[in-house]
């Protein structure tokens, strides 16, 4: 049986005590900064961007992974013994990475190439990814795969702190999420991954109730399922986090738990000081 082999962008920065020993490969998007090209993880690490966030003039924009990149990846693999391939990715509805993957699988030939929509991003889409990239590892196929893949992120969730809604309006990635705007003084949006876009959930005053206000979400979306595995990721608030984390440890009592730092590509459209759970619950 051919092996398969697994890719992602950098959006969904993978914990390394997670994804070590397994085989997943990473396209990385891009951070334009004053018409500067950055690779998200390659060229530009999270402490970094948020330093130079703070201190910049100007704003960063992004820009997905090229189909030039992508087949750069495909060929390499290639190379490497492999004819399969399985990519899970950020929703379509948040970036055009999806397209570019799939306009590079005509790019190339001799290989089978499943390109997934994650319908999410960071570790929303992390906890699928690990459980598709740990049953490549098992060696089964590239069906078998994509709906272990399927099944895993049909129980994930992500739930979002932002401290302004200006970095996703500006960004285009707020869905219905604009009603907020002009009204959001003074209160802690908390917003949703549903249906691969992110949505506006309830506004809440004070950061400490809002963090309290997820975990009670987070409750409400378990119900009550396990194993639960759970993660916390942040954009430049690392001791918010492990708080938060802790909170949620105690609370859930959860079979895996990992923090994860936002990506410089997720926090030039969330800002500075965005906290979030994802979880995946029930999948066995």
């Amino acid at each position: 049986m051919a092996k398969v082999a697994i890719i992602t962008d950098s959006t969904t920065y993978l914990p390394k005590e997670l994804s070590e020993g397994l085989n997943i490969n990473i396209v990385p998007t891009v951070v334009i900064w004053n018409g500067e090209e950055l690779r998200d993880g390659v060229d530009i690490q999270p402490g970094a961007f948020y330093e130079r966030l703070a201190k910049s003039e100007t704003m960063p924009s992004t820009s997905q992974p090229s189909p030039a990149a992508f087949k750069d990846m495909y060929e390499k693999l290639q190379k490497d013994g492999y004819t399969d391939i399985l990519g899970l990715f950020v929703s379509a509805k948040l970036s055009g990475t999806i397209a570019s993957a799939n306009q590079a699988k005509d790019l190339v030939s001799g290989l089978n190439i499943e390109v997934m929509d994650g319908h999410s991003a960071s570790m929303g889409t992390g906890w699928a990814l690990l459980e598709a990239a740990k049953a490549a590892k098992a060696g089964k196929s590239l069906k078998e795969c994509a709906d272990i893949a399927k099944k895993a992120g049909e129980q994930t969730g992500l739930l979002l702190l932002v401290d302004t809604l200006e970095f996703l309006h500006r960004g285009g990635r707020i869905g219905g999420g604009a009603r907020f705007l002009g009204t959001a003084l003074n209160l802690k949006p908390i917003l949703e991954v549903q249906d691969g876009r992110l949505e506006p959930r309830e506004r809440v005053r004070t950061k400490a109730k809002a963090l309290a206000r997820i975990l009670d979400l987070v409750d409400e979306r378990i119900g009550g399922r396990t194993p639960l595995h759970l993660a916390v990721v942040h954009a430049n608030a690392e001791a918010d986090a492990k708080a938060l984390l802790d909170e949620a440890t105690t609370r859930f009592k959860p079979a895996m738990t990992a923090l994860s730092a936002v990506s410089p590509s997720v926090g030039t459209h969330t800002g500075p000081g965005t906290l979030g759970v994802a979880f995946m619950a029930g999948y066995k």
